[in-house]
């Protein structure tokens, strides 16, 4: 594929990163760079910074999306957070239009071929990295993609050699353009498929259909690796995947299931399962994995542990963003005894709390139940049912009823974990994760006196 001198419209900027990658990695490719964004110059203000010195080379259009800009440009690079139903991809596609998103001009540039590709709904990030943990110990120069803000697909691009290993986490929003545009990994792994996105997707079926654009352009000899105990794997092998088709269940698990449940959770078994299958197929030995299992890095944000004395920890699991997730959190966490609060809630994305109301109603206490105000929240109580709920509207308001509860305790735990995304009060579930660190930190020497 050849971009350069090309006209190129960059559909969506927004301010995590992505967006200033792409931007900055397609005019290193001599094109000429328009970006629009529906959002205004003020709230674009960062990532606008980020690119001014690149003044003269991009043209704007921002607070509106204009049709002759997708009919001018030869080329439309979709922000994963623009819906495939755009109006206005709709023209572009109707006018034979070229659209790309980040993934796909990854995939094109990329010098590597050695790409295992991870989905599904949830265990994606944990699974990612992971399988990159296990890979180093065969190629030290490992590379994941796509699992943060902070490692933007187009910024990491220039770090692949052939020889690389490449582990990608994909969401559903960056694969629906993929069934049209070629993206063939060498090893697709689902990781599992719940309700979830369905405000974007409006279907299970749907979902599933996206997800799997993963595999759909695999040959004979690449791997796709499915979850043996998720009711939607025989949807995606009635899709008539071509590659070999390899399965993972946590009762294949390598490790030993009670000490490693004490130290991940029950839910972490089938990611590691996942994980050891996805380096046994590209030749890691049992015995080299088994090794590794010690050292396996923790997750930023995923049931991640940020304080800890003699009587309190504290969990940041601020990525649990549905149902499901939370469900797993409070398998995990309210099980021994100890006095456990739970801090969660937050935006709805038209999912079902029936099923978490049933096991929260089984393991917590109102008392121990802190509500986030949030349409989500609304829908938590509804399930529950109960006679009072401790709701607040601010994060921090939250976090000091959790402390007033847990401050005599001996041995306590406070899981922040939603079960919900963030989009009435912060940017997104990662800005709710900061968030939360810098409440924490600056209750901190407080948590320390009392506790």
């Amino acid at each position: 594929m050849e971009i350069k001198g090309k006209k190129v419209l960059l559909m969506g900027l927004g301010i995590l990163g992505g967006g200033v990658s792409t931007a900055k990695w397609l005019v290193s490719k001599g094109v000429k760079l328009t970006i629009t964004d529906l959002k205004s110059e003020e709230y674009l203000k960062p990532s606008l910074e980020r690119l001014s010195d690149l003044k003269g080379k991009i043209s704007f259009i921002l607070g509106e999306h204009r049709e002759k800009d997708f009919l001018e440009n030869e080329i439309i690079v979709v922000n994963p957070d623009v819906p495939i139903t755009s109006p206005f991809l709709e023209i572009a596609r109707k006018n034979g239009k070229q659209i790309e998103n980040e993934l796909t001009l990854f995939y094109k540039f990329c010098s590597s071929r050695k790409i295992v590709a991870v989905t599904g709904t949830r265990g994606k990030t944990t699974t990612v990295n992971w399988i990159a943990h296990l890979l180093k110990s065969k190629n030290p120069d490992t590379l994941i993609i796509g699992n943060s803000p902070e490692k933007p697909f187009l910024q990491e691009i220039n770090k692949c050699s052939e020889d690389t290993y490449v582990v990608i986490e994909i969401s559903s929003f960056l694969l629906e353009i993929c069934g049209k545009s070629e993206f063939t990994p060498h090893v697709a792994l689902i990781t599992n498929l719940y309700r979830d996105h369905i405000n974007r997707h409006k279907s299970m079926e749907e979902y599933a259909i996206t997800k799997s654009n993963i595999f759909k352009h695999q040959k004979k000899d690449d791997f796709l690796i499915l979850n043996k105990d998720n009711e939607w794997t025989d949807f995606f092998i009635a899709q008539k995947p071509k590659a070999k088709i390899l399965f993972f269940s946590e009762e294949d698990s390598i490790v030993g299931k009670d000490e490693f449940v004490k130290l991940w959770g029950v839910h972490n078994l089938q990611n590691f399962a996942a994980s050891s299958l996805v380096a046994l197929t590209l030749g890691v030995y049992i015995a080299e994995i088994q090794k590794q299992i010690s050292s396996l890095p923790q997750i930023k944000f995923r049931e991640e542990k940020v304080f800890e004395n003699e009587n309190l920890s504290i969990y940041n699991d601020t990525t649990a963003t549905s149902p499901d997730a939370l469900i797993a959190s409070m398998k995990r966490f309210l099980v021994d005894g100890e006095k456990v609060v739970f801090i969660s809630g937050g935006t709805d994305k038209e999912l079902d709390y029936k099923k978490w109301s049933e096991v929260a109603q089984k393991l917590i206490r109102p008392e121990n139940l802190i509500l986030l105000s949030g349409s989500a929240t609304e829908k938590m109580k509804n399930e529950l049912g109960w006679d009072y709920y401790k709701e607040s509207d601010s994060l921090e308001e939250c976090f000091s009823k959790a402390l007033e509860i847990v401050k005599t305790e001996n041995k306590a735990k406070i899981i922040f974990s939603p079960g919900a995304k963030s989009f009435e009060k912060f940017k997104n579930e990662f800005d709710r994760g900061e968030r939360f660190n810098l409440i924490l930190k600056g209750l901190l020497a407080k948590v320390s006196r009392r506790l």
